[in-house]
C-alpha cells in the first residue's frame, strides 16, 4: 500500500534539512561496520543535543530528573505544566518512549525534551520521558523490561516530585519510531501483569510512526529511497544491532504479526490504540499492518495519517503536522478520559 504522496520527495524548509543532516552525519559516522556505536565520540557532542531539566518553570512547564535505577542509568524526565488552571485540574499521564532506532537518543535529547514540553503544555497532561537503556550494548528484550520498571516505579508513586494532581488512573503509554515498538511491547507485557499494578491503568496506547519491519521489503520501503532520517539500510542496521545474535527481521520484535509473533488476542486489557502515519516515512506499510492487525484480532485502534510528514516531523515545530499531531493527540486523549466518566 502506498502513500497518497503526489511528490517523490518531501518538501522542508531549508534550516531543518540542514539540522537533519546534521544528526544524521553524527549517527552514520558513529556506526561501526562491526554493528557497535562509538559512544565515546557521540559524547564529543553532548553539549549541543541534550538538554538540562529545569525545576524553574519555563514557559508553564517544569521539569525533574528522577532517577530510576542508578546501577543501570534509567532515569524519567517528568514534565509538569504550572499554570494555574493546570495546577487546580488532575491531568491524564503520557509515559513517553523516545525514539533513535533502539540505539540513539535519550529523554534530554533536544528534540524530545521539545516535544514533550509541547504536549504537558497543550494537552494539558504531566509527561514522563522514560529513559531505557541502548543497543547493541543492551539487546533484546532489554528495552521492554526498562520500559516496564518505569511503569512499576509510577505505579508506587515515586518521591514528592509526583504532582498530587497526576491521575495515574489515567494513564498513556505513548513512543515514536523505536519508542512506539517500545510502547506495544511494554503494553503487551503490563496487559498480561494487569493484577500486579494498583494505581497505575493504561487505558490507551499512542504509537507514533512506530518501528516495525520484516524479512520482506514493502512498497513504501523500495519506493521513498531519497527521504530524510530512515533508509533500508539504516532500518536494516538497528535491527541487527537490536535482536539477539542469529536472528532475523521476522522475529516478534520486529515483525508483530508475523510468522513468529507473540498472539495477543488473548489479552483482554490490552489497551485502545491510536497510530501516527506519515506518507514520507519508508516504514509507513509496516505501520499500517500494524494498525489492521490490532483490528484484525479483535482490538480497538485508530488511525491518523499525515500525507505529506516525515519520520519524526512531530519533532519541528515549525511543520504543520506536528501541531496538528498534538491536537490529535489531545482529542484522543479527551475522548478516552471522558468515556471513563
Amino acid at each position: 500500500m502506498g502513500s497518497s504522496s503526489s511528490s517523490a520527495e518531501p518538501v522542508l524548509p531549508l534550516h531543518i534539512k540542514i539540522m537533519i543532516a546534521c544528526q544524521s552525519i553524527l549517527t552514520d559516522v558513529s556506526r561501526r561496520s562491526d554493528d557497535t556505536i562509538n559512544r565515546s565520540f557521540l559524547n564529543l557532542f553532548n553539549y549541543l543535543v541534550k538538554v538540562p531539566p529545569n525545576e524553574k518553570p519555563i514557559e508553564g512547564i517544569k521539569a525533574v530528573d528522577i532517577v530510576v535505577d542508578p546501577n543501570k542509568n534509567l532515569f524519567l524526565r517528568l514534565f509538569t505544566p504550572t499554570d494555574k488552571a493546570s495546577s487546580d485540574q488532575t491531568l491524564p499521564v503520557i509515559i513517553y518512549f523516545h525514539g533513535g532506532g533502539f540505539s540513539f537518543c535519550s529523554p534530554d535529547f533536544f528534540l524530545y525534551d521539545n516535544f514533550c514540553r509541547r504536549m504537558a503544555k497543550n494537552i494539558p497532561a504531566i509527561v514522563v520521558s522514560a529513559n531505557y537503556r541502548l543497543s547493541p550494548e543492551y539487546r533484546f528484550p532489554t528495552q521492554y523490561e526498562d520500559g516496564l520498571q518505569s511503569l512499576r516505579l509510577l505505579d508506587s508513586k515515586i518521591s514528592n516530585w509526583f504532582p498530587a494532581n497526576a491521575d495515574l488512573s489515567r494513564c498513556f503509554l505513548a513512543g515514536d519510531s523505536a519508542g512506539g515498538n517500545l510502547a506495544h511491547n511494554v503494553a503487551v507485557r503490563y496487559s498480561a501483569e494487569i493484577n500486579d499494578f494498583r494505581e497505575l491503568k493504561v487505558i490507551s496506547l499512542i504509537a507514533i510512526q512506530p518501528f516495525f519491519g520484516g524479512e520482506e521489503r514493502t512498497e513504501s520501503e523500495l519506493r521513498l529511497t531519497n527521504v530524510p532520517i530512515v533508509s533500508v539500510e539504516k532500518a536494516d542496521w538497528h535491527w541487527k544491532a537490536f535482536l539477539p545474535e542469529g536472528c532475523d527481521r521476522d522475529h516478534e520484535a520486529v515483525n508483530v504479526f508475523g510468522p513468529n509473533s507473540v498472539d495477543i488476542s488473548g489479552l483482554s486489557k490490552f489497551p485502545v490504540t491510536l497510530v501516527v502515519i506519515g506518507g514520507f516515512d519508508p516504514l509507513q506499510d509496516w505501520q499500517r499492518r500494524y494498525f489492521e492487525g490490532l483490528k484484525r484480532i479483535g482490538k480497538e485502534a485508530y488511525l491518523v495519517e499525515y500525507p505529506k510528514a516525515i519520520h519524526i516531523f512531530y519533532g519541528f515545530p515549525e511543520l504543520i503536522e506536528s501541531s496538528l499531531l498534538i491536537n490529535d493527540v489531545k482529542k484522543f486523549i479527551e475522548k478516552r478520559t471522558h468515556l471513563l466518566t
